[in-house]
C-alpha cells in the first residue's frame, strides 16, 4: 500500500468500530500502535550496535511477539486479542517498574502508556488496523521510517479539526518560520515547555540535522531538544515525532511545566536553554497553587502569562525565544500582564512583535495571534511592530487553504530589512520606543488590523471573541481615566 492511502485506510476501518467516537479518538488509537511499531523497530537498532541491551517491555508484549501476523491462523484476533491488549499489554506497560537511574528511552514507554487508551471494541477490526500498520511501513529502513515521518505529519494536521484537540497543533509553516528566525545551532538546547505534538521540536531538529557533519555533531543533535506536556494523546504523538528523527532518548517529559516554583530556575543553569520556542495554552485558567508557584507580580489566572513568566526565568543568558500570544496580551491592563511587558522590555530584550493574521489556526480558533521575538541580552532598546497580511487571492486560511511558509516571503524580506511601512493611512512596520511603550501604559496593540472581515463564528467562538473585544475597550477606557485624572491631579 502506498503511503500517502495509510492513515485514510486505517481511519476507514476505525469507522466501523462502535467503541470510536471522532476523529480525536482514531488519532490516539493509531498512535499507541505506531509508537510500538516504531519503538520496535528502534529496538532492533539499538541491539544491533549494543549486544548488552535489554528492552523494558517484556518479550511478549514486544510488537513481533504478538501484532506481526504470519498468516499461519495463530495471529491474536476477536476477542482474545481485545483480552491481551486491554488486560496485559496496556497495564503491564502503564504500570512498568523503573530503576531510578532508568534511560530516557525506557521512561518514554510508561510514560506513553499512562492515561492511554485503546477505544476499540471490535477486535477482529483491531486486528485489520494492526495488520495494516505491520505490513504498509517497516520502520527498520532508514529511508522508510523518514518517508513515514510526512505521513505522520497528516495525523498532525488532522488534530486541528478534531475539536479541542486542534490547540495541540501549531501549522508548521508557523513552528518553520520561527525557528529559521532564532536559527539554532548544535551545542545549542531547544526547550518548549507546553510541546503539543512536538512542532516546533521537529522544526528546530530539520535546522540542527542539516548542520551534522560527524559522529560528535549527531551526538549534539541527538541531546538538543527538551519538551514538556501536560495531556497524554499530544505527550504521545510529541514522543513518537521524536523516535521518527532520531532522537533516542527524547526529553520530552509527561508533566506540567507551571507546578514548580519558578524561582528555583534562576540556580539551576541546567534547566535554562539557548532556544525557546512555544505556542502556549491560552484561555485557561490556573489554579492559585499553581499560581504561588510565581512571584505576587506575576501572578496570573490566565495560563498564557504563567508561561510567558516561566521562560523569563529559564532562559539563558544570551538566550533567544519566540513565542506566540494571543492579542489579549497586547493591550492587557491588569498587573500581571503589565509586569510581564515591563520585564521583556526592561529585562530582556524585546526587539519584534511579529502581528498574525486571524485564520492562522483555522478551523481550531480564530482568535488573532502574534510572535513575541525576545532575548536575554539586557534591556530592549525599542521594538519593531509588524503586521502580517493575508497573502494575495486569501480571504482567510483554512483546512484546505492553509498557511505556507512561502507565505513568509514579505515578512523574511523585512526583517533582513526593517523600516517603516505605512499603507493606506495606517501604520504596517513600524519602530517604537521602550519609552513610548511605558507612556502609552505598555499597551502593545499597535500596527495591528484596520479592516476585519465578516464572518459567520459558532456560538463559543463568538462569545470568547466578544470577552475579548470588551476587555480591549475597558483596558483602552482604564487607560485613558487614568490620563485625565493624573491630568486633574486627583486619584482614579
Amino acid at each position: 500500500m502506498a503511503l500517502g492511502s495509510l492513515v485514510k485506510t486505517l481511519q476507514n476501518i476505525m469507522r466501523k468500530d462502535a467503541g470510536i467516537n471522532g476523529d480525536a479518538q482514531r488519532i490516539e488509537q493509531m498512535t499507541w500502535l505506531f509508537f510500538l511499531k516504531i519503538y520496535d523497530a528502534k529496538e532492533q537498532e539499538w541491539e544491533f550496535h549494543d549486544d548488552s541491551y535489554q528492552s523494558i517491555i517484556p518479550e511478549r508484549l514486544r510488537w513481533y511477539s504478538w501484532a506481526h501476523d504470519a498468516k499461519d491462523g495463530k495471529a491474536l484476533t476477536g476477542d482474545e486479542l481485545l483480552d491481551f491488549v486491554n488486560n496485559d499489554l496496556f497495564k503491564t506497560l502503564e504500570s512498568l517498574e523503573l530503576a531510578p537511574d532508568a534511560p530516557l528511552r525506557h521512561v518514554v514507554v510508561k510514560a506513553a502508556f499512562t492515561d492511554a487508551n485503546n477505544y476499540m471494541k471490535d477486535g477482529i477490526l483491531l486486528r485489520q488496523v494492526i495488520n495494516e500498520i505491520d505490513e504498509s511501513v517497516d520502520f527498520t529502513e532508514y529511508k522508510e521510517r523518514h518517508a513515514f515521518g510526512e505521513i505522520y505529519e497528516t495525523i498532525l494536521k488532522d488534530l486541528q479539526s478534531a475539536g479541542n484537540a486542534g490547540e495541540f497543533y501549531t501549522p508548521r509553516a508557523v513552528t518553520d518560520f520561527m525557528a529559521q528566525a532564532l536559527a539554532p545551532k548544535l551545542g545549542e538546547t531547544v526547550a518548549d515547555f507546553a510541546c503539543g505534538t512536538g512542532g516546533f521540536l521537529t522544526s528546530a531538529l530539520k535546522i540542527l540535522d542539516s548542520q551534522v557533519q560527524t559522529p560528535a555533531d549527531r551526538e549534539l543533535y541527538a541531546r538538543s531538544v527538551y519538551g514538556i506536556e501536560k495531556k497524554q494523546l499530544p505527550y504521545l504523538l510529541c514522543v513518537t515525532n521524536m523516535l521518527l528523527h532520531d532522537i533516542d532518548n527524547p526529553e520530552v517529559f509527561h508533566d506540567n511545566s507551571l507546578e514548580k516554583d519558578v524561582r528555583e530556575w534562576k540556580h539551576k543553569p541546567d534547566g535554562q536553554f539557548d532556544v525557546v520556542l512555544m505556542n502556549p495554552p491560552y484561555g485557561g485558567s490556573e489554579s492559585a497553587s499553581v499560581q504561588n508557584n510565581f512571584p505576587v507580580a506575576l501572578r496570573s489566572s490566565e495560563t498564557a502569562d504563567l508561561f510567558l513568566g516561566l521562560i523569563l526565568y529559564r532562559l539563558k543568558r544570551g538566550g533567544r525565544a519566540a513565542v506566540i500570544i494571543p492579542d489579549g496580551f497586547l493591550f492587557g491592563q491588569d498587573s500581571a500582564k503589565t509586569e510581564i511587558k515591563r520585564r521583556l522590555l526592561e529585562d530582556m530584550n524585546l526587539h519584534t512583535v511579529l502581528r498574525l493574521p486571524q485564520s492562522v489556526f483555522a478551523p481550531y480558533t480564530s482568535i488573532t495571534t502574534n510572535v513575541l521575538f525576545f532575548d536575554n541580552t539586557g534591556a530592549s532598546e525599542g521594538v519593531w511592530f509588524y503586521r502580517m497580511d493575508m497573502p494575495e487571492g486569501y480571504k482567510h486560511f483554512s483546512k484546505t487553504k492553509p498557511i505556507r511558509i512561502e507565505h513568509f516571503a514579505p515578512v523574511k524580506e523585512w526583517w533582513e530589512n526593517r523600516r517603516d511601512i505605512e499603507e493606506d493611512g495606517n501604520p504596517k512596520a513600524k519602530y517604537y520606543t521602550v519609552d513610548e511603550l511605558r507612556d502609552g501604559g505598555f499597551n502593545f496593540d499597535v500596527c495591528g488590523y484596520p479592516h476585519e472581515e465578516e464572518e459567520i463564528l459558532p456560538p463559543d467562538e463568538l462569545i470568547r471573541n466578544y470577552k475579548e473585544e470588551r476587555a480591549k475597550l475597558d483596558a483602552e477606557i482604564d487607560q485613558k481615566l487614568a490620563r485625565i485624572c493624573e491630568i486633574l491631579g486627583i486619584e482614579a
